[in-house]
Formats: structure tokens, sequence, C-alpha cells
């Protein structure tokens, strides 16, 4: 799999250089605020070259020799022996459960109300077919709703009014002190928008929507008004694509056909995000000149 072609210029190599180094400028900025240094990341950047190679850059009908991977990464024979030995993958992120939990109170229309918002639910499923407790059992069997709505409590999710119904707090949904659900987002969405980027630059596949609107010379105030407009359809954009998503799945679930064919096998997923970013013009630049 060859993202660019095997006889890369040594001018589109320099241009990929400083591509690279513009797009780790705020990972390091991050590893640097929490204590992670150059020399603590090379351990996790090897295992990274090591996988990537032994899982993508394989030619057929042969096997993947630890010789080949170290001409292909870089990385020390015995380290690539190592790492192939130690195996396991990455965790399962702590995200998804909760995620679908909140993409179905969103999407499905018996948890919103008539304008689209969703609705206070009863906590047990005794006190009504809509429930919290039933709301979880139908995203997974393998959890209890309470830890869930212990833990929902805790972050700001939800809350519980005088009924003992559970309130969702859709805005508090990313919580602000809670930095391993946030750094669970930021391995998702950060991975799929350069998966989806990269994937684009392979011109094997057809393209993956990636797109930007990009102003300078802006105002401090100007910035705030488009910020505000991005917030607003951006959530109604996300919101549309929430709810075609449950209904798509729930008619997938309720047809009960057995998938025949590979298109129609439900082992795929996708992701779509928006975000919204300013600087100061100097900030930028630096960044660019980088």
């Amino acid at each position: 799999m060859d993202i660019l072609p095997s006889n890369t210029s040594k001018k589109m190599q320099i241009t990929l250089h400083n591509t690279l180094r513009k797009v780790l400028r705020p990972l390091v900025r991050l590893m640097l605020s929490q204590g992670i240094n150059y020399t603590m990341v090379l351990e996790d950047l090897k295992r990274v070259f090591v996988s990537v190679a032994e899982e993508e850059f394989q030619i057929e009908g042969k096997l993947q020799t630890n010789s080949r991977i170290t001409l292909l990464t870089g990385v020390h024979r015995k380290d690539v022996q190592r790492i192939r030995d130690e195996g396991g993958g990455e965790q399962e992120p702590p995200y998804s459960l909760s995620a679908q939990i909140f993409g179905l109170w969103l999407g499905d229309a018996k948890y919103l109300d008539e304008i689209g918002q969703p609705i206070p639910l009863p906590r047990l499923a005794s006190k009504g077919a809509v429930s919290f407790e039933s709301l979880v059992a139908s995203v997974s069997k393998d959890f209890r709703s309470r830890p869930v709505l212990d833990e929902w409590l805790r972050l700001g999710f939800v809350s519980i009014d005088y009924n003992d119904c559970v309130r969702l707090n859709v805005q508090a949904f990313i919580p602000n002190q809670d930095l391993e659900y946030k750094l669970s987002f930021l391995a998702m969405n950060v991975h799929d928008h350069m998966s989806a980027a990269v994937s684009n630059l392979s011109n094997q596949n057809e393209p993956m929507l990636e797109r930007c609107v990009y102003y300078d010379g802006l105002t401090a105030a100007n910035v705030e008004i488009l910020h505000d407009l991005a917030r607003q359809n951006g959530m109604n954009t996300i919101k549309t694509l929430n709810r075609h998503a449950v209904a798509l799945k729930t008619a997938q679930a309720d047809s009960g056909k057995v998938a025949r064919r590979e298109s129609d096998k439900a082992n795929q997923r996708m992701n779509f995000g928006v975000y919204f970013y300013h600087a100061k013009d100097d900030q930028i630049e630096s960044a660019k000149d980088s």
C-alpha cells in the first residue's frame, strides 16, 4: 500500500518533512505540557512504524520478514523482533460505549420530544417502556445502567431530577476535566481526519470529504461571529447525520436479512467531524515557517 510513488522526488520528501513538522507541533505541545519528552516517545514511534509496515506494506504471497520491516522502517532488526514477539494491539478506547448511548439518545425519535430535543428518561425500566436502563441495554448487554449512570453523573453528562428521571446535558458530553475521555476523542478524530487526508493523497480510492474554509486578516469580533455560526451549523449537521445513522441501523436490524454480499455486511464504520480553529496571524505564520 504505497501512499506516494516509490520514485518520490527529493523535493516531495522535503515538502512531506515540512508537513510532518507542522502536524506534529500541537502533539508535541500536548506531550510537553504533560511531562512527556522526546526519549519517552521513541518506543511508541518504533511500535507504530513496525505495526504499519507489518500490516499495510506486505508483498502479496510473501511473508513479512523482520529484515524487510527493518528495510522499510529503519527500526533495528532486534527491536523489530522484540516488538513483534510482544504483540498486543491498541486498547479499545473508553469513549465507544458512552458515545453510542449518547448518539442513540440524540438520534432515536422515541428518546426525543416534538422539537427533537432529548427527553428526560426514567432511571429504571420498571417506570416505563422508555428509560435510561433500557437505553443502555439497547446498546450493550454487557454493562448495567448503574455504573454508566454513576460515571455520567461524575462527569456532568447527566443529572437526576426530583421525578427520578435522568436528564441529558448535551453541552457537557465532552467533559472539561476528564483528560482520559478528551484524549480518547482526540485519538479517534485526529486519526480519522489524517486517514481521510492521506487516503486522498494516494489517488487509489474514491476521494473522501476533507474540506476547510480559511481566512486571515480578521478581527477578534469577526472570528467570534464566524465561530458562533460554525457552532450552530456544525451541530445541526452532526445531529442530522446522527438521526439518519440511527434510522439506518434500526431499519437494518429490523429487516433481519442475512448479508449474502460483502457490500451488505455490517462491518463498516464512519466518522464525520467539525472543527474551528483560530489564532493570531503571526502564530499561524510561525507554524508555517517551522
